[in-house]
C-alpha cells in the first residue's frame, strides 16, 4: 500500500489507510510483533531490520482503513501474553486467525 500526500504528514496512530502486521525475529523465536504502519509491511519490516541485530520477517499483514485501531482491537487479545511494548509471547498463526476473525467486523483492503 502507497502513503498517499494527504497520509505523509499524519502521525502513525491516525492514518486513515495502512497496514497492520504480524512479524517474527530471528533472535526471538517463542515472541511475535504486532503493530501498524501506513506504508508497506514488507519495506518496513526491512527497515526495522537495519536497525539492530537480527533480522524480521513478515508472516502477515493486512491493508485495512485505521489499522492503528485494528492494531488495537487485536493486542487486546493478547494482554495476557504480553512481554515488552509491541512484542508478544503467542504464535504468529494464533495471532494471525484472530486478526482474520477481527477483520470480518472491520473494513479492508487486502490481505497478503
Amino acid at each position: 500500500m502507497q502513503i498517499k500526500k494527504s497520509q505523509e504528514n499524519l502521525p502513525v496512530d491516525h492514518a486513515p489507510f495502512g497496514n497492520v502486521y504480524i512479524m517474527t525475529h530471528s533472535i526471538f523465536s517463542n515472541v511475535i510483533r504486532i503493530g501498524c504502519t501506513p506504508s508497506d509491511s514488507e519495506e518496513y519490516a526491512k527497515s526495522l531490520s537495519a536497525e539492530g541485530p537480527g533480522q524480521y520477517a513478515l508472516f502477515f499483514s493486512m491493508a485495512c482503513e485505521n489499522p492503528c485501531q485494528v492494531k488495537k482491537k487485536l493486542r487486546k487479545h493478547f494482554n495476557a501474553q504480553k512481554y515488552v511494548n509491541e512484542f508478544y509471547e503467542v504464535s504468529p498463526e494464533s495471532a494471525k486467525n484472530i486478526l482474520r476473525r477481527e477483520a470480518m467486523k472491520i473494513p479492508i483492503l487486502s490481505m497478503h
